[in-house]
């Protein structure tokens, strides 16, 4: 007869973990028990259900040993696990009966062995069975230093943090967009992958489909180019399209893009001296000339040192911002003149000295065996020439017929007036002058003996003699 008297029995091997529960029994039969030795066999179960007897624990404990030691012999890192319970009940018997080949090729037909395997988890899903807590860490640093040297990642874990001088730039936060954990799972040893493999699986992402919209110039081919799709592909996420299908603007097809399990964020300091622009100020003047302007106070940039957090996503900057500005030098603003007078491009016909001050060196009338058309004025105070009348100057520049640098005003009353030998102009045509205004300098191009200003009068076409009207 058997007692019922168990206590449980847990053994660990090697890579393996199991539980043993061993119980004691004693059968009585018609001889009596001093009479002949009573002898221990075992009865083994493989969650719960009998499988057969052995004599010695032993032989079951050393076959799973082994069986795991096969298994692990090319995978050292690797802890490996009977899936299955397995369990003894202990008998005493006088006639002792084993199965103990029949057990262990029914263990070998029934046992499975798996691996311990770090299950990585990023956001909500399993990415990836590690040998060890410690590759499953490895892949995400590996997967960090694709984008940031590893000794920054040192320096950022033991908090070491530089001042920062101008030009500098410095890594101050590196996260991953998505929560991470890592936790312990009994998977097939096939499902194991190296730190290689987990980091290259991190780079690959996974694919995701999403709609793309129909631009101008799409066709079925750039659009699965783009998507680095093949073209049956793309029909067979789109079976309601063939290779002869025509898509329009605006058209919705679907596509997928891979899309990374998690992505590094870094965030970046740096520190620039950068220029600040000076502010352009414009004001009007009635005393000056509509068209004419002068800068009153020259624009000066000044410099600011500015701090920069600049956020990258995968080496790619998707964010600046400015956290601190520090004024080194205050920029000057521009002030520029603009002039509003409106000058009357109509003559009143009384006529102004058209020098500053000066005799006149020859008269209008023969000379030197031909006809001197105006008159001359040398020696003035100063080489400005002025307007003689408000009026419009018809033409400004060069005369290749003897006259040199020559300017000619209407007077819009019949009118016109000529300065000639100029050294150098001040107006342009089409420009509305004011009687007295300067409007060139006095000089000696074109046929010329000398420093001088040519003047000629018109009235109505005919040429006056000037001195009548000045």
């Amino acid at each position: 007869m058997r007692e019922g008297m168990f206590h449980s029995l847990k053994k660990t091997w090697k890579r393996a973990a199991i539980v043993g529960l061993l119980g004691f029994g004693i059968t009585a039969g018609t001889v009596q028990a001093d009479e002949i030795e009573l002898q221990t066999i075992y009865h083994v179960y493989v969650d719960g259900e009998h499988i057969g007897i052995v004599d010695d624990q032993s032989i079951v404990q050393n076959y799973i040993n082994v069986t795991i030691a096969n298994e692990g012999k090319d995978s050292e890192d690797i802890t490996y696990v009977v899936d299955e319970e397995i369990s003894f009940i202990a008998e005493k018997v006088f006639n002792k009966q084993v199965d103990n080949t029949e057990v262990l090729d029914t263990l070998d037909e029934q046992l499975t062995i798996e691996a311990v395997g770090n299950a990585l988890t990023i956001g909500e899903e399993v990415v990836g069975y590690f040998a060890t807590e410690e590759d499953a860490e490895q892949v995400l640093q590996s997967y960090k230093e694709k984008f940031v040297k590893p000794e920054v990642l040192e320096a950022l874990e033991n908090e070491e943090k530089q001042a920062l001088e101008v030009g500098d730039t410095q890594i101050v936060d590196v996260t991953l967009s998505e929560e991470t954990s890592i936790a312990q799972q009994n998977v097939a040893p096939s499902s194991i992958i190296s730190v290689e493999d987990g980091v290259t699986l991190l780079e690959k992402g996974t694919l995701e489909e999403k709609k793309h919209v129909v631009a101008e110039g799409d066709v079925l081919g750039s659009i699965a180019s783009k998507y680095d799709l093949s073209l049956k592909t793309l029909l067979e996420l789109n079976n309601d399209l063939t290779e002869d299908s025509v898509i329009r603007i605006g058209d919705e097809l679907v596509v997928t893009e891979t899309k990374p399990y998690v992505t590094v964020v870094v965030v970046e300091e740096s520190l620039r001296e950068e220029e600040i622009p000076f502010e352009k100020e414009v004001k009007e003047s009635d005393s000056m000339y509509k068209g004419d302007e002068e800068i009153t106070q020259e624009g000066q940039n000044g410099t600011a040192k500015k701090q920069y957090q600049i956020t990258k996503v995968n080496g790619v900057a998707v964010k600046e911002e400015v956290i601190s500005e520090e004024v080194i030098e205050e920029p000057v603003k521009e002030i520029l003149v603009k002039g509003t007078k409106v000058v009357p491009s109509r003559g009143s016909g009384k006529f102004a000295w058209p020098a500053v001050g000066g005799y006149i060196s020859s008269k209008m009338g023969p000379r030197w065996g031909s006809y001197h058309k105006g008159i001359d004025i040398a020696r003035p105070s100063n080489r400005n020439i002025l307007a003689a009348d408000n009026g419009r100057v018809v033409s400004a520049g060069w005369d290749s017929s003897g006259y040199g640098n020559k300017i000619v005003i209407d007077h819009g009353n019949g009118y016109r007036t000529i300065y000639a030998h100029l050294s150098s102009l001040n107006v342009s045509a089409g420009q509305v002058v004011e009687k007295g205004q300067k409007i060139g300098v006095m000089g000696s191009t074109g046929r010329s003996t000398g420093i001088h200003l040519h003047f000629e009068v018109y009235k109505n076409g005919a040429r006056i003699d000037p001195l009548t009207v000045l």
